[in-house]
């Protein structure tokens, strides 16, 4: 069976340090492969020391980076380099994937194993389209890292296009979406939806790029609707770079009328199981994003049976049907997009055939179990190339 290796600067575990949807991705993925009898090695760098352990079945490396005056980015990527082709001689190896977040194979070209670069959206591509201007050094590093790959998959055909048009390319990807196994999501046992405090509820990153300063206006405007809803916010408070303010969460209430402001909890970051609980309790979740790549947020919600309402740009559709599985709506439409929150609150049975639809389309379509497959049948295919 084939063995896979994944790089990457982040993986959810204790041992690892902090995790984001990159590092969700990869574990949900090394769990389907390794189930489906596959070797998986995750190549953690930025690490506090080099080590090696496992991890339910996965063998996690740890990889510090090396400290040289000017030269630390360049000898990390050569010492990245050389643990591949070790690993690849000692076959311990078959094929190394890496996610494109700020292009750390930009310089890694090892001599046979074949590597293969994911777009989980790098920064180059959130700063396009969030139309800031990006640091040119990771400009560089990513252009350069597509570049040099020997493959290409992307999680969405959105995420592949315009990656493409940002670096002025014309690679083929392989559009894999992002999974997650739906049988460590419970789904919500009740779907009648309450009549009172109903609770609204957004888990990710507090920042600009995900909605979160249209969200007061989307809530503002729902309140007016209906005075019995609770907003519930879950996530690491960022800070912004358009304005240079600490923290988004502060920006954020001053765009609240005093009236939804009291009706607003902001609990930081949470466990994952903690969050999982959240989402339980939750009637409506809602993603006014501007940026995604494939949102395993929105993955996660739909497996537990939550309605969603969620932004209309671009990776959106390859997720969910609008009025199917959801309501999309652009987010800087606040009027309409509390009205689609508030249609799903005020409609028992639209709401139901939104979650049942939406359970159906992730089992069918984003369980790991699928998506393992097919990235299983994508190594093999390179790896049958370098026979």
């Amino acid at each position: 069976m084939i063995k896979i290796a994944f790089l990457t600067p982040e993986y959810p575990h204790v041992r690892t340090g902090t995790s984001g949807g990159i590092g969700t991705s990869i574990k949900n993925l090394a769990i389907g492969l390794t189930d489906l009898g596959c070797e998986v090695r995750v190549l953690v760098y930025s690490q506090m020391a080099d080590n090696v352990f496992m991890d339910n079945g996965i063998t996690i490396q740890q990889i510090k980076n090396q400290k040289f005056k000017g030269l630390s980015w360049f000898l990390t990527r050569k010492k990245i380099e050389n643990i591949i082709n070790n690993l690849y001689v000692s076959n311990i190896i078959d094929v190394v994937e890496v996610c494109d977040w700020t292009g750390i194979t930009s310089f890694i070209k090892p001599k046979k194993c074949p590597v293969v670069i994911k777009l989980n959206g790098s920064d180059t591509y959130f700063c396009d389209l969030e139309n800031r201007k990006s640091k040119w050094i990771n400009r560089f590093h990513e252009k350069r890292a597509i570049a040099n790959a020997d493959f290409h998959v992307s999680v969405s055909a959105f995420t592949a296009k315009e990656t493409n048009r940002i670096f002025s390319q014309k690679f083929v990807y392989k559009i894999i979406p992002n999974g997650l196994n739906v049988d460590d999501f419970q789904s919500k046992n009740n779907l009648i939806l309450k009549s009172k405090n109903a609770n609204i509820l957004y888990f990710g990153s507090i920042i600009r790029k995900k909605g979160l300063l249209e969200l007061p206006f989307i809530f503002n405007e729902l309140i007016n609707l209906n005075p019995n809803v609770a907003l519930v916010l879950i996530g690491k408070d960022v800070p912004d770079i358009a304005t240079g303010n600490s923290s988004t969460w502060e920006m954020m209430q001053l765009l609240f009328t005093d009236i939804a402001r009291a009706q607003v909890d902001y609990s930081g970051a949470l466990t994952y199981n903690d969050m999982k609980n959240a989402i339980q309790n939750a009637d409506v979740c809602v993603f006014p994003s501007f940026i995604e790549a494939f949102p395993v947020s929105w993955l996660e919600a739909m497996a537990i049976g939550i309605t969603i309402v969620a932004s209309n740009i671009g990776w959106a559709s390859e997720m969910i049907e609008n009025g199917k599985e959801g309501f999309l709506v652009h987010p800087k439409n606040h009027v309409e997009f509390a009205s689609k929150i508030n249609e799903v609150l005020n409609d028992k049975s639209k709401s139901e055939s939104l979650v049942l639809n939406a359970k159906t389309k992730i089992r069918n379509s984003f369980d790991t179990k699928i998506i393992a497959q097919k990235n299983l049948d994508f190594y093999n295919a390179i790896v049958n190339l370098q026979v």
